[in-house]
């Protein structure tokens, strides 16, 4: 059970220790920066979510786009279907200071302070937060806003509203959330269709 006064930061630490793989659905909001007098651009995404620690997860994008965001523990796969074009990057190389990181490449809080800092924020919207910012000035990631929900079964992840260092941000809203479910091994592994180019910069 969580306590009553758990702050956000209590929570993240829990989820952390509690939930090794994790399924969910997600709605993804992107708004650029307004530029020269015109209004902030919002593009909105939707699909599912899968992940399993240390390690691995898959974003499945299905509206407006079908993309699929692979990270096998090795590799970070991105899969744009309209494009046939897959493009594969060393995962140990790009998810240092990313959000996906929170989630997934460490066993507990402890071991992200090593790319995080943290301050628990004030509830709001039912949720605690935690505002997590990178040690690393040099990274793309400028804060990330972790919003949890206390639940009888513990804690569940809400939100992640992240800043980048280019003024964009990027909110996922999840639902449906399933802690610990049993994922298939097939669920993180890639494999480009056959014609699609694959670029490994």
């Amino acid at each position: 059970m969580v306590p009553v006064q758990a702050d956000g930061l209590d929570l993240l630490a829990q989820f952390m220790k509690q939930a090794r793989s994790g399924r969910a659905q997600f709605v993804q909001v992107v708004t650029s920066p307004s530029r020269a007098g015109q209004a902030p651009r919002a593009k909105t995404s939707s699909g599912s979510f899968e992940f399993h620690r240390p390690g691995k997860f898959r974003f499945d994008y299905r509206k407006p786009f079908v993309q699929t965001l692979v990270a096998d523990g090795q590799t970070l796969w991105l899969h744009d279907v309209e494009l046939n074009q897959v493009t594969a990057r060393k995962q140990s190389l790009v998810l240092g200071s990313t959000p996906a990181a929170l989630l997934t490449a460490a066993a507990d809080l402890q071991a992200l302070k090593a790319d995080f800092q943290f301050a628990p924020e004030p509830e709001r919207n039912g949720l605690q937060w935690v505002r997590a910012t990178p040690q690393s000035p040099d990274g793309q990631i400028r804060s990330v806003l972790v919003g949890l929900r206390a639940t009888p079964a513990g804690p569940e992840l809400a939100v992640l509203d992240v800043q980048d260092s280019l003024g964009q941000r990027s909110v996922l809203t999840f639902s449906a959330f399933e802690i610990n479910p049993v994922l298939p091994a097939s669920t993180f592994v890639f494999k480009a269709p056959a014609g699609a180019d694959v670029i490994k910069p």
